[in-house]
């Protein structure tokens, strides 16, 4: 005999609903996507009503599709309307998340990671019947979006709060000491340093040709000849030790080989350096994560980009398995004896990890 089971219809009606309301915020999100690369965001909150002839000639786009894309946020309430005028209008409370004037209070400048997602799926799906993973080039435009992304928390807190959670850091950088990033990605931070400390020396490592080849433009633009950038996997970042500060940047979970970077972080630095660790936040068990708004994030983020571009490589795939359970426990595996956490305000993402050994 089947047995059959009584439903709440209640809570069946209920969670019916709320996947609607993913429906439509995945919807949101495509739409926003366009909006911040385009940059209508930006255009249209300096624009009074307007009709979608006037914003498609403001931002230099088609009006047909400017006109369908105002629609469907009108839609969500996240663009205003006049139907008497038939005109638009973006509400300064809505740009302050929208523009890329809020600086990393941006919340638009993440969206274009999910087209991105959507295009390597199919192969995501051959990994997860298959096994392995999607490999590190298979992702267009990465490191060009997670610039964009990163470069307005560095922009807005590096100089002015981050460097400061290093007790005599500022002191000692503008003296000149040697500063590495490892998993630089397209040098950003680097740059901002070595603009700010000419007197120090600093150099970025990453596998990534085109985060290399970024981030010697931004330097080249820039006119610093005391920053520079070297093509590494830095698996293979060892001794001697020469570097007295050394950064990472949400880099170490999506590492192929966590653990020996880690060690070589460790060898590289002299014994009265400082690693700051900079990664994401959350906890390595999923039951402390349930309730944090940014988890679904982090998961998703996991199982599309970080985890799987580690296996793809062999490696250990951690993706959210790091959490600051697991950090500490790496960081004393490489032989960092001290650490400390801090938050920095505008970074809605990470922790930061400031180590010695």
């Amino acid at each position: 005999m089947t047995q059959t089971s009584t439903i709440d219809e209640a809570a069946a009606e209920e969670f019916g609903g709320r996947l609607l309301e993913m429906y439509q915020g995945a919807c949101a999100v495509f739409m926003l996507s366009i909006g911040h690369q385009c940059g209508i965001f930006d255009t249209m909150a300096d624009l009074p009503h307007s009709t979608s002839a006037e914003v498609a000639t403001a931002t230099g786009l088609q009006e047909r599709y400017v006109r369908e894309w105002l629609n469907s946020l009108v839609s969500m309430s996240i663009i205003e309307y006049d139907p008497a005028a038939k005109t638009y209008r973006l509400p300064p409370e809505r740009a302050a998340s929208l523009t890329r004037a809020a600086g990393p209070n941006n919340l638009a400048g993440i969206a274009p990671y999910f087209p991105l997602m959507g295009a390597i799926e199919p192969k995501l799906l051959e990994s997860f019947r298959n096994g392995g993973g999607v490999p590190y080039e298979e992702y267009p435009r990465f490191q060009e979006m997670q610039r964009e992304e990163s470069a307005a928390v560095y922009d807005a807190t590096l100089v002015q709060s981050t460097i400061h959670l290093v007790p005599g850091l500022v002191e000692k950088l503008e003296k000149g000491i040697d500063v590495a990033d490892v998993g630089c990605g397209a040098g950003h931070a680097m740059c901002v340093l070595g603009e700010a400390f000419p007197n120090s020396r600093f150099v970025g490592y990453d596998f990534s040709e085109e985060g290399i080849a970024l981030g010697r433009a931004e330097a080249a633009a820039r006119g610093l000849t005391n920053v520079s950038f070297e093509q590494k996997d830095v698996v293979e970042l060892g001794g001697p030790a020469r570097f007295d500060f050394i950064t990472a940047f949400d880099a170490i979970h999506d590492q192929a080989a966590p653990r020996r970077v880690l060690r070589g972080i460790s060898e590289s630095l002299k014994s009265d350096g400082t690693f700051l660790c900079v990664d994401m936040s959350g906890s390595s068990n999923v039951e402390n994560n349930v309730g944090n708004p940014m988890a679904p994030l982090l998961y998703t983020f996991s199982v599309f980009h970080c985890m799987t571009v580690s296996l793809a490589q062999g490696g250990e795939g951690l993706g959210t398995a790091w959490g600051q359970e697991l950090a500490q426990e790496l960081f004393k595996e490489a032989g960092f004896n001290n650490c400390t956490i801090h938050n920095v305000e505008r970074d809605l993402i990470n922790v930061y990890y400031v180590l010695t050994k």
